[in-house]
């Protein structure tokens, strides 16, 4: 698994930057073909973060329709999330993150974009190898009735394998969206 994440993480680093800029803008074309948000939801995003496909398009579109938008902090080895704001410090990681009062956990949010390294067809994803997402969402393998949030999974089309092993504790995504597809 570490020689796959290693070399998926090599195809994301080796795209171009006006591929990047091109694929981010296919990623909200996609995206906009089966949203349906509403006025009250909470989304979280990511910053991007060693060639993450930058949600920065879905931010803009979601601000302008007065979307709560929310940002992963890191706590212990979990996430919550903040409301974005103006003023980020950096984690021990050294993504930044908000610094925000009204912090939040996932099973309070409607929709969570998560970052991938690599996935599947059958929406299996590999992240970065902390676990701190499946950790943070383990809930939703417990709570099997658990719709909130809905997991999107956001990734350049290079990132896709055939078949991922899959471990007990990996929450596997709703939907995943690529600038070529939606899964």
């Amino acid at each position: 698994m570490k020689a796959l994440r290693q070399l998926l993480r090599q195809k994301r680093l080796d795209i171009n930057p006006s591929d990047r800029v091109k694929f981010a803008k296919q990623l909200l074309s996609q995206l906009q073909k089966i949203a349906n948000f509403e006025n009250d939801q909470k989304v979280a995003l990511y910053l991007p973060n060693n060639g993450e496909i930058n949600p920065k398009y879905i931010e803009n579109f979601l601000k302008n329709q007065g979307i709560s938008t929310y940002l992963p902090i890191l706590d212990d080895k979990s996430l919550n999330f903040a409301k974005i704001g103006e003023n980020f410090r950096k984690n021990r990681f050294g993504i930044k993150e908000p610094i925000s009062t009204d912090i939040i956990n996932a099973d309070q949010l409607d929709i969570l974009f998560m970052p991938l390294v690599g996935f599947d067809k059958d929406k299996n994803r590999i992240g970065m190898g902390g676990g701190f997402y499946d950790r943070t969402l383990a809930f939703k393998k417990q709570q099997k009735m658990a719709k909130n949030p809905k997991l999107i999974g956001l990734a350049f089309d290079c990132q896709q394998v055939e078949q991922l092993e899959v471990q007990e504790w990996d929450v596997p995504l709703d939907v995943i969206i690529t600038p070529s597809q939606i899964l």
